[in-house]
């Protein structure tokens, strides 16, 4: 403290176990924000008294869906002087954050936006640490994502049933020939999507009945993973969440790994595609293990389980 010359801290701290028991503790900071089924909810509140200070303490169940926002004394003093007279109180930093939480199921994206809306107050000169931590109560999900043609053809079954084995996993199909080996092992057809805002820099995407998502391979996993870099380099501004909102393959599929996924399994194929043997693209084996080895890599930085089986 700048005035009292004294050392000072506020703390929130939130702990959530595998059996849904939770403890919040809380210091000095603005009371935890919590939401669920879309409402504004209390939680029952403890506290203890320690060298005269009172520490809050909160013991409870969590559910699928809940949504804590904790928030630092910067963000309900945003606007102070300046665009508010009193700043952001509470209340309003809850019912921000209530609205924001119906349009997305992404903790990332939540405190992105409040902590957004409090630089857009403090007119971009905060006066305060504003810190906004978000945590969001989801189901484990698993992703298989299968790009390149098995190293033997008479792989392509077998590598097609791997992939299809688990009913529960979101099913992502990356490349012209992978696509067309699932089509043929399934016995389905491919319809290339046309519909919508065309990015020229990025092939439209395929649908295939049973398959949740259907792109293009090296230049639609390379945009995703420049994507996913970006999320973990913690680089959320505007552009970002514009880029992640569009209606191309790489956006579809970086999204996904982002918002949806917890478990990764890549199905990998080691031939040569001879689509791109002669191909201005010169993309080749050393190229499609490059994108995977990348994809792996930043995966398990944004906390995923990632498993890879080569054919």
């Amino acid at each position: 403290c700048q005035i009292r010359q004294v050392a000072y801290a506020t703390f929130s701290i939130l702990q959530v176990f595998n059996n849904g028991e939770a403890y919040l503790v809380e210091y000095d900071n603005p009371r935890c924000i919590f939401i669920r089924d879309g409402e504004i909810m209390k939680i029952p509140e403890q506290f203890r008294m320690i060298d005269n200070r009172r520490i809050n303490e909160y013991h409870f169940k969590v559910k699928l869906g809940d949504a804590f926002v904790l928030i630092s004394d910067g963000a309900i003093n945003a606007g102070v002087g300046e665009l508010l007279n009193f700043g952001w109180n509470w209340d309003s930093v809850a019912k921000y954050a209530q609205r924001e939480y119906k349009k997305t199921i992404s903790a990332m994206h939540l405190a992105a936006a409040i902590s957004q809306a409090c630089d857009d107050l403090y007119q971009y000169r905060p006066g305060d640490d504003t810190t906004v931590a978000v945590l969001r109560i989801g189901e484990k999900k698993l992703v298989n994502l299968m790009t390149g043609p098995a190293q033997c053809q008479e792989d392509d079954e077998g590598m097609v049933t791997d992939f299809m084995a688990d009913e529960n996993a979101v099913k992502v199909v990356c490349g012209g020939t992978s696509a067309n080996i699932v089509a043929r092992v399934l016995e389905k057809e491919i319809n290339v999507a046309f519909t919508g805002e065309i990015d020229p820099n990025i092939p439209p995407t395929a649908s295939i009945e049973g398959i949740d998502l259907v792109t293009e391979g090296v230049l639609t996993l390379g945009k995703c993973i420049k994507l996913l870099k970006k999320y973990v380099r913690d680089e959320f501004d505007a552009e970002f969440f514009d880029e992640l909102d569009a209606e191309n393959g790489a956006s579809k599929l970086a999204k996904l790994l982002i918002e949806e996924c917890t478990e990764l399994n890549l199905f990998v194929g080691t031939a040569v595609n001879d689509a791109h043997r002669e191909s201005e693209l010169n993309f080749d084996l050393s190229m499609r293990q490059n994108l995977v080895e990348q994809l792996v890599s930043t995966a398990e930085k944004m906390g995923r389980r990632v498993k890879v089986k080569y054919y």
